[in-house]
């Protein structure tokens, strides 16, 4: 039996969403896609770029209605399954009086480390989508640092952190992993 081809998507919680952008992420999914043999799309949580990707993963569908997207989600996350879309977007929106659209997937994952991990548990999960993947595509900036919360947890300061997306980065490389840098032109 064939192993199925994985990409996954990681990268900061901010980022500079342009047309160039997604041009460029569509040409690199579709390269995946026909020269590559990717179907399987695996994602995390909490990032302006997982979020970004899952929208173009979603566009292309239409066409590659055979990709699925898989959900890593950490132990206290859950997801909404393309099974239950309709039925969840209905209550939502009852609910707010208002048009309600989620994000769904087809699968999601489970990684021995989910109910291990405890408050670094996103960095544990970035690992086993590395792990699972033939591809990672990352929107990573040497010069980003999250910020941080100072010790009265009111404002936010820049304490020069490593950010879970060089963390990743770091580990990618350590695995051999083929390496795709969205945000390099």
């Amino acid at each position: 039996m064939e192993k199925y081809k994985s990409c996954c998507f990681i990268g900061h919680r901010k980022i500079e969403v342009s047309n160039l952008l997604e041009e460029k992420l569509k040409r690199v999914l579709i390269y995946l896609i026909e020269k590559q043999g990717v179907t399987n799309f695996l994602f995390g949580s909490k990032s302006q770029f997982n979020d970004f990707c899952h929208v173009v993963v979603t566009k292309l569908q239409q066409k590659y209605f055979y990709i699925k997207r898989i959900a890593y989600t950490c132990k206290s996350e859950s997801v909404i399954l393309s099974s239950e879309k309709e039925k969840w977007e209905q209550i939502y929106s009852k609910f707010f009086k208002k048009q309600i659209n989620l994000f769904c997937y087809e699968q999601e994952a489970m990684y021995k480390t989910k109910y291990k991990s405890n408050k670094a548990s996103y960095i544990e999960r970035n690992f086993a989508m590395i792990d699972d993947s033939d591809f990672c595509v990352f929107y990573y900036d040497e010069k980003y640092f999250p910020p941080q919360k100072d010790s009265n947890k009111k404002s936010y300061i820049n304490l020069n952190k490593k950010s879970g997306t060089k963390i990743a980065y770091q580990y990618a490389k350590r695995k051999n992993k083929r390496i795709i840098r969205i945000n390099i032109i």
